[in-house]
């Protein structure tokens, strides 16, 4: 019994890190601390007393196994103290059952001795099974405790990691706003700048339009004073016959007739230069988008030699063939003529433009030609543009309707009348217009607009 004191300061000892008291109780583990002072005392008197101190001895044990008890029976939350304390209950209870009959029957104590001793060695063996099974869940908690703090570390990691990516997507977002507001402000720039070469293409074919007046508007003109002279001299020789004593009366009626037909004559140039001055005027302003029934034949006609005389007005070597194959009874077209108006003065320009190329690289023989053509197809009439010019390569005529393109040198075109031209025909009156060309030989343009 002597070795009980230095076993139970050993179990105390490894109870108190088993157990982490100094963390999970503080209050208890400063008592347990201080159990080896009584155990040294306790120490001496076996040594000192033999055999006379084992009740003191198993007294001694049953306090420490009281104490260990309560330790774990206040860690009874703790799994690993609850099978401690399991462990301990078998031995508390022998040494109850020793303490009792060494105080009453302490000749059955010495006669059963090896029987106590083995039942103390089998509450070893018991208190020692528990404490493994005790480590080892002690161990599987701990495993547990380092999975939880690893998962508590990768949730801290991952919640680090979406608030840097919360600030990364609030800092792109805010990019992304000051270049969504750069590209709106680069879209309003471009939609001016669109509007301005619009207005420069309209100016553009403005021009060509003034230049082809001038020649066209000479004509009517150059009559309308012509017949303003002669129907003059007429009044004047009219007044001279009214005067003489004997007036003749077959005269005077033949003097009025020419009279009266030169007025008709006058009227009709006038008219004449009247139209093409509203074409003009039709040509420079905004459309109204009012669509009017229009005679086609007379529109292409007119906008031909408008375009032809344009040409000229700017290079006086110039000549070509005009080819106007207009079909008769052509019925009234519902349409904007002042838009249709430049579409066509738009081809007929781009077919001089052809034309003019050609002649100048010098073929022996070449004849420039532009020619329209107007016919009745079903429920549409068609209007084809065609010349005998340098002819569209087949890689570029794919691209000829997009916005901006031209096969022009730079300065003489802002690539955007066919673009134009193609949205009036399709978008504006539901039409079609597409290209035909051979490289070398010429090109035809083909309007189709709906009758009706």
């Amino acid at each position: 019994m002597i070795l009980e004191g230095p076993i139970a300061v050993g179990l105390v000892w490894l109870g108190r890190r088993f157990l982490d008291t100094p963390t999970r109780l503080p209050a208890w583990d400063k008592w347990l601390v201080r159990l080896w002072q009584p155990t040294a005392v306790l120490f001496i008197i076996c040594v000192s007393f033999g055999s006379k101190a084992d009740l003191l001895a198993d007294a001694f044990m049953l306090g420490i196994i009281g104490i260990g008890l309560a330790v774990t029976w206040q860690l009874r939350t703790y799994r690993p103290a609850w099978l401690l304390c399991l462990g301990l209950v078998p031995y508390g209870l022998l040494s109850v059952i020793n303490l009792l009959v060494g105080l009453l029957l302490p000749r059955l104590l010495k006669t059963y001795e090896d029987w106590f001793d083995l039942a103390g060695l089998l509450t070893f063996c018991w208190q020692g099974v528990f404490w493994f099974m005790a480590r080892s869940q002690q161990k599987s908690l701990v495993a547990e405790h380092q999975l939880r703090l690893q998962a508590e570390q990768e949730q801290l990691r991952i919640e680090t990691k979406n608030q840097e990516l919360e600030h990364q997507v609030h800092q792109r977002t805010a990019t992304l706003a000051e270049q969504t507001a750069a590209l709106r402000t680069t879209l309003n720039e471009l939609k001016e700048t669109q509007a301005q070469l619009i207005q420069r293409e309209k100016m553009a074919s403005l021009g060509e339009l003034t230049a082809g007046i001038a020649h066209e508007i000479q004509n009517p003109l150059n009559f309308v004073n012509n017949f303003a002279d002669v129907s003059a001299e007429l009044i004047t020789e009219l007044e001279e016959e009214r005067n003489r004593p004997t007036r003749d009366p077959a005269l005077e009626a033949e003097l009025l007739a020419d009279l009266k037909q030169n007025l008709q004559r006058i009227t009709q140039h006038g008219g004449r230069a009247a139209g093409i001055v509203r074409g003009m005027l039709e040509h420079s302003r905004a459309s109204s988008g009012e669509r009017q029934p229009t005679d086609l034949n007379m529109l292409a006609d007119e906008y031909l030699r408008l375009a032809y005389h344009g040409l000229r007005a700017k290079d006086k070597s110039f000549n070509a063939t005009l080819q106007p194959e207009l079909a008769a009874g052509l019925p009234l077209v519902e349409m904007v003529a002042g838009d249709v108006g430049r579409v066509l003065l738009n081809l007929f320009t781009n077919a001089f433009y052809a034309v003019q190329q050609r002649q100048q690289l010098g073929e022996p023989g070449y004849k420039p030609t532009v020619g329209v053509r107007t016919r009745l197809v079903a429920h549409e009439v068609e209007v084809q543009v065609h010349d005998n010019g340098m002819g569209i390569p087949e890689g570029v005529k794919a691209r000829i309707f997009q916005p901006f393109f031209t096969t022009k040198p730079a300065g003489e075109g802002t690539g955007l009348g066919l673009s134009l031209s193609h949205d009036i025909i399709v978008q504006g009156h539901g039409g079609t217009l597409t290209v035909q060309s051979e490289e070398g030989r010429g090109t035809t343009f083909t309007v189709r607009l709906p009758t009706a």
